[in-house]
C-alpha cells in the first residue's frame, strides 16, 4: 500500500495533474507566477511548492553544517556566521560541484574522511568535558590529545586537496584512456 501510494505521488504527471486539480485548490500552471486569482481569490501555484522545496533543502545544507562548525570551534558567533554564508551561498556551490562531480570521483571518499575525523574529535571533546554521572563518574577524562584548530583545518584542507588532486588525475587518465581507445578504433 505505502509503495503504491509513493508510486501515485512519484510520476511526474499524475503530480502535475495533481497540483493543477481545483479539487485541492490549486490554481493551473501560469506561466512561473507564485500567486494566481482565481474567482477573485488569490491562490498559491505549484511554483510555489518549487521555491518553497529549494529554501527547505537550503537551509537544511546549512544547518547540517552545524557539527562541522563546532568541529573546528567553540564560538557561538563563528557558528552563526558561518551558518549565515552558508544559507547565503551553499545553494550556489551545490550545483557548481553539482557540474563537477563526475570529474571529482573520491570527493565522496574525503567527504566521509573528514566527517570521521570531525566526529572523532567531538568525541574527545565532549570526554575531555565530560558532566555525564556514568562515565568516569562525571569527572572528565584524562589523558586524551587535545587537537588544535589549526590541525583540524590542516587536516580538512589536506584531506579535500587530496581527493581533489587525485580524483582530477584519475579523470584525466581515464580521458586519455577512452580517447586512446576512439583512435584505435578509427
Amino acid at each position: 500500500m505505502v509503495t503504491t501510494r509513493i508510486t501515485r505521488i512519484t510520476d511526474s504527471e499524475k503530480l502535475v495533474s495533481i497540483c493543477g486539480s481545483p479539487s485541492i485548490g490549486w490554481p493551473p500552471f501560469t506561466k512561473g507566477s507564485v500567486l494566481a486569482s482565481i474567482a477573485w481569490m488569490m491562490s498559491f501555484t505549484p511554483m510555489f511548492i518549487v521555491i518553497l522545496a529549494l529554501g527547505m533543502t537550503d537551509l537544511l545544507f546549512a544547518l547540517d553544517s552545524i557539527p562541522a562548525i563546532y568541529g573546528l570551534t567553540d564560538a557561538p558567533y563563528i557558528v552563526f556566521t558561518a551558518n549565515a554564508f552558508a544559507l547565503l551561498g551553499l545553494l550556489q556551490l551545490y550545483f557548481l560541484l553539482g557540474g563537477l562531480l563526475d570529474r571529482l570521483v573520491y570527493l565522496g571518499i574525503g567527504l566521509s574522511l573528514i566527517l570521521a575525523f570531525i566526529g572523532g574529535k567531538l568525541i574527545i571533546h565532549a570526554m575531555e568535558a565530560n558532566t555525564l554521572s556514568f562515565i568516569n563518574g562525571g569527572q572528565p577524562i584524562e589523558g586524551l590529545p587535545h587537537i588544535e584548530t589549526e590541525f583540524s583545518l590542516a587536516v580538512i584542507v589536506g584531506i579535500l586537496v587530496v581527493t581533489t588532486v587525485l580524483s582530477l588525475l584519475k579523470s584525466r587518465r581515464d580521458a586519455r584512456k577512452l580517447t586512446g581507445m576512439n583512435d584505435e578504433g578509427q
